[in-house]
Order: C-alpha cells, then sequence, then structure tokens
C-alpha cells in the first residue's frame, strides 16, 4: 500500500507559496486553549461536515469539553499535515477523525483510496504516538457532489469505509457507522438529514450525536 510522502506534500506547499494545509485557520483558538492549561476531552478532525458540526449544534460541544477542527473542503493530505497543530499540541483524550469525502470529490485532484486510507491511518498512529486515543468514522453517504458532478461517489464511500472499519477493528479502536443509519436506497445520504445531499441539517447532526454518543458510552 502506497501512502502519500509528507516531504512531497511539503515541497507541493513551498511551491505554490500558500498555506496548503490552512494552519492559520485555528492559530489563535489553539493558542488559548493551550494557554488555559485545560486539556480538551476531545478533538474532532474533518472537513465541512465536522465544521459545519460546531456552527450548527455549538452547544453539543461545549457541553462535552469538544473542540471543532474541520475546515471545508480539505482532503485528508491536509488534516495531517495539520494534525499536531489541530489535535496533539492541544493533548485531548480524543481525537475523532471523520475525513475522506473531499478526497473522493478530487478537490486536490486524482488519489487512490489506498492513499486517503493511508493519510487516515498516519493521522491515527501520530494520535496513539501521543497518547491520544483515536475513535474512527465512516464517511458518510454521498451519491453526488454539487460542486462537481458524475463522479458517482456511492460505491467508492463504501469501498473507504470497508478499509476503515477493518482496520479500526484490527487495531480495537473505536468504529463510528454513520452510514449504514444514514444512507438511502441510492446510499446517497437520506434526504430527511440533508438538503443538499452532503452535509447535514440540524437533524442529521442530531442523528450523527446520538450514534457517537452511544458508540463512545457518553451521556
Amino acid at each position: 500500500m502506497k501512502f502519500l510522502s509528507i516531504a512531497a506534500i511539503m515541497f507541493s506547499v513551498v511551491l505554490s507559496g500558500q498555506d496548503f494545509a490552512n494552519y492559520a485557520k485555528y492559530e489563535k483558538q489553539n493558542q488559548e486553549i493551550m494557554s488555559q492549561n485545560i486539556a480538551p476531552n476531545t478533538v474532532f478532525m474533518g472537513d465541512s461536515i465536522t465544521e459545519g458540526w460546531f456552527s450548527t449544534d455549538p452547544l453539543f460541544f461545549t457541553k462535552h469539553n469538544f473542540v471543532g477542527r474541520g475546515i471545508s473542503g480539505q482532503v485528508t493530505s491536509q488534516m495531517l499535515l495539520r494534525f499536531r497543530l489541530d489535535v496533539i499540541n492541544l493533548k485531548p483524550k480524543r481525537v475523532i477523525i471523520l475525513a475522506g469525502t473531499n478526497d473522493i470529490a478530487e478537490n486536490q485532484g486524482p488519489i487512490s483510496l489506498d492513499k486517503v486510507f493511508g493519510n487516515i491511518v498516519s493521522m491515527a498512529e501520530l494520535a496513539k504516538a501521543n497518547n491520544i486515543k483515536v475513535v474512527l468514522c465512516s464517511v458518510l453517504p454521498a451519491y453526488d457532489f454539487g460542486w462537481r458532478k458524475n463522479m458517482y461517489p456511492a460505491q467508492k464511500v463504501i469501498e473507504l469505509n470497508t478499509m476503515i472499519e477493518s482496520y479500526a477493528k484490527n487495531h480495537n479502536i473505536p468504529y463510528v457507522d454513520y452510514h449504514s443509519a444514514m444512507k438511502d436506497s441510492r446510499n446517497g445520504l437520506d434526504k430527511i438529514y440533508t438538503e443538499d445531499e452532503i452535509h447535514p441539517t440540524a437533524k442529521g447532526y442530531e442523528k450523527m450525536e446520538s450514534i457517537l454518543l452511544k458508540r463512545l458510552d457518553i451521556k
């Protein structure tokens, strides 16, 4: 299995002259957390689905001492690059990783599922090496992408989820299966949970919260 090279990613950042990983997004918030010397219970690492979760239901995060570190549009390569700043340095008890949708949408260009999976595994291994418990989540169902049509993602999502679930099982890592509970007959995100077929509505996040808290045995 071929994983993305961190050196190759960093080289592309230098060439572009841009903040490819968007390190700056949460820099101020991270500094505030570290200055308080109170570690969060859990950091949520992800893309717009995670970012939208906090903005839709901030009380869910604050009452459980959860921290959201989602960035809209990001792929797993970007999350892996910022994992130290946005997760490890905060010294949480746990990290919840929900990633892969934008890789399948090829937001940063074509990438194999093996490489996407490899990035997720690398984040999990970094967390475990720093004594942070890991929770891996299924990618949410996706039948089509509004910003990138005719990608036919449904089966790719299932294949990636199978890889993530198998890894989680083999390494005794909790796996949160949103996909099975939220899919429709097309293996897309059920319309009762979304308005654009990708991003959950408040009802969608409520469903995710119930699945997650039950899996983690948190009340």
